[in-house]
């Protein structure tokens, strides 16, 4: 099957080239000529503008965006919508606010155009390990580009099946849902990626602990020496805490014990913020999120070695590297 892609950073590229491997074909186009060119060189077809990226598609097509939410997406798609004809398919595979995705899907849905929004999980590393896909759109859409999806998705692995689930293999076993209509894609992305904040300040804010255990404030007798790199990788065997999180931090402390490096500086995607304010519409409690929330604002104030390891485990699953100057509205 083909597949359009806008969109070559570090995970559109990579979903270009699981695709391929996986047998399918691509059409590729991004601003930058040197990285269509670079990418073109792996097999897929490279466009040198968004006119002649259409024009190479077969119909009906399939476009899929992958460049930063908010404006950027928002220009992309009205420009690239604007070339394609009623049949074609846009996809939204990036970190776009669910509410958004109802309007464009509107918008679109008047020009004959289908929309699918895909929340996408994965990282730098899904060209290896696959992507969980979590897509929102008409069913008949997202059934005719279940090829697509299920090249892209890890599949069932060797995970063993959980307790109950038999016959044929789900598909969200297989790594990715069909999880409703427009919006609720990107709603369930945003949920996830919520509580992928407070996982991530649960081990930071624990590994802190561990460090400052051996701390000049508590009595001379009670101060434990407690090397937290081996902590890291005892708990990732047999563990109730073992996750891929806890994986990328005990990598990290290999590398760097004391993450000298790392500033502690922490940002956020905004699809933190956008659970906490879904949660404040539903009047659901969600106290860890919403703290896990704030002490990322915090960290632009005042580091510590939490922060750190917040900052060692975003460089380690998206490859986020710290901003070298705060923005202009932080410390005001």
């Amino acid at each position: 099957m083909q597949l359009g892609m806008i969109g070559l950073g570090r995970m559109g590229a990579n979903i270009v080239r699981r695709l391929l491997v996986k047998g399918h074909s691509a059409v590729i186009y991004d601003r930058n000529s040197e990285t269509v060119a670079a990418l073109a060189r792996e097999g897929p077809l490279g466009a040198s503008d968004l006119k002649d990226f259409v024009g190479k598609l077969e119909k009906p097509r399939t476009v899929w965006v992958m460049v930063p939410s908010g404006p950027i997406t928002e220009a992309v798609i009205a420009e690239v919508a604007a070339l394609l004809e009623p049949g074609d398919t846009i996809i939204d595979g990036g970190n776009t606010f669910w509410k958004d995705d109802l309007r464009r899907a509107k918008e679109l849905r008047e020009k004959g155009i289908h929309y699918v929004d895909v929340g996408t999980s994965g990282g730098i590393w899904g060209v290896q390990r696959g992507y969980c896909l979590m897509i929102g759109g008409e069913k008949e859409v997202v059934e005719r580009l279940d090829p697509i999806f299920f090249a892209l998705a890890p599949g069932h692995g060797d995970i063993p099946r959980t307790s109950g689930r038999e016959g044929e293999y789900a598909r969200a076993e297989q790594g990715y849902i069909h999880a409703g209509p427009n919006g609720a894609g990107h709603f369930v992305k945003m949920i996830h990626n919520g509580i992928e904040y407070g996982l991530m300040q649960a081990y930071a804010e624990g590994f802190d602990i561990l460090k400052n255990a051996s701390s000049s404030r508590l009595p001379e007798e009670e101060r434990l020496d407690i090397d937290i790199t081996e902590v890291a990788e005892v708990w990732r065997r047999g563990s109730v805490v073992t996750s891929w999180l806890l994986d990328l931090t005990a990598a990290a402390l290999v590398e760097e014990g004391d993450l000298g490096s790392y500033s502690g500086y922490v940002d956020d995607s905004g699809e933190g913020r956008w659970t906490v304010q879904a949660a404040v519409a539903e009047a659901v409690p969600a106290e860890v999120l919403t703290s896990a929330l704030y002490t990322r604002f915090r960290s632009r104030q005042d580091h510590t070695f939490a922060e750190k390891v917040l900052s060692a485990m975003r460089k380690g699953f998206g490859g986020h590297l710290e901003p070298k100057v705060p923005p202009p509205d932080v410390d005001k």
